[in-house]
């Protein structure tokens, strides 16, 4: 974990900014000796698919088309003014 003043996280911010994006560094920020900020890169995401991927298929087509039309329900497709 590096640490540095807050005048050098203000001339050097794009080279920080870096080293907590592609390197996954935390950067601690002082200002007279004293703790002000820390930076920390952002909890890893994936998206559904990803998540998804590993699982075994369980749905057939049909099985699959049948939980979709049950899943919207009464829903509809038409778009509606919430306001009128």
């Amino acid at each position: 974990m590096q640490t540095i003043s807050a005048t050098d996280l203000a001339r050097n911010t794009r080279e920080v900014l870096d080293k907590v994006a592609n390197r996954g560094e935390t950067v601690v920020v002082e200002r007279n000796r004293v703790v002000i900020a820390r930076i920390v890169p952002p909890e890893r995401t994936m998206t559904a698919a990803q998540a998804l991927s590993g699982l075994p298929v369980m749905l057939t087509p049909r099985h699959a088309a049948a939980w979709l039309q049950d899943a919207r329900g009464a829903f509809d497709e038409a778009v509606r003014d919430p306001w009128a």
